[in-house]
């Protein structure tokens, strides 16, 4: 009863990370929602991999969400491999044929075609993971002790 009170309350954004952080948690990544990469850029999803591998996933709930985004390429050299996660109503066709893809919905998801890998050069990648540990923990930190 608990988790279907907290679903109501997300936005389908929400919830399309939510399920996009289960998907790839199921391939072995870990992952963190609203990632700023750099100044100006906040990604939906980023996914840290087994192997160290960084991948981007930007979440759509709408045609004109979609469409008013703008800034998507500039996440292209912050990642690995790119990704559109939609939900499976979503018109697929909008979507750049040169990017991955990702049908999800708040319990999961599954990639349907992935984008192409262009590896972060070694400095990048490593500014990149440290941020992103920093990040996570200081989100379980903001959990475990709210007024911190």
């Amino acid at each position: 009863m608990r988790e279907a009170n907290s679903i109501q309350s997300l936005q389908p954004g929400q919830l399309l990370a939510r399920g996009v952080a289960r998907a790839l948690g199921s391939y072995g990544f870990v992952s963190i929602e609203e990632f700023v990469p750099a100044r100006g850029l906040r990604v939906d999803v980023m996914g840290l991999g087994p192997k160290g591998e960084i991948w981007v996933i930007e979440c759509k709930s709408s045609r004109a969400d979609f469409q008013t985004d703008g800034k998507w390429q500039g996440y292209l050299e912050w990642c690995d491999r790119y990704f559109w996660a939609v939900d499976q109503d979503f018109p697929t066709d909008l979507l750049p044929s040169e990017t991955g893809l990702l049908i999800a919905d708040a319990y999961g998801g599954e990639i349907i075609r992935m984008g192409p890998e262009i590896k972060l050069a070694a400095p990048r990648r490593k500014v990149l993971t440290q941020k992103f540990a920093t990040h996570a923990a200081r989100r379980l930190q903001a959990l475990r002790d709210p007024g911190v």
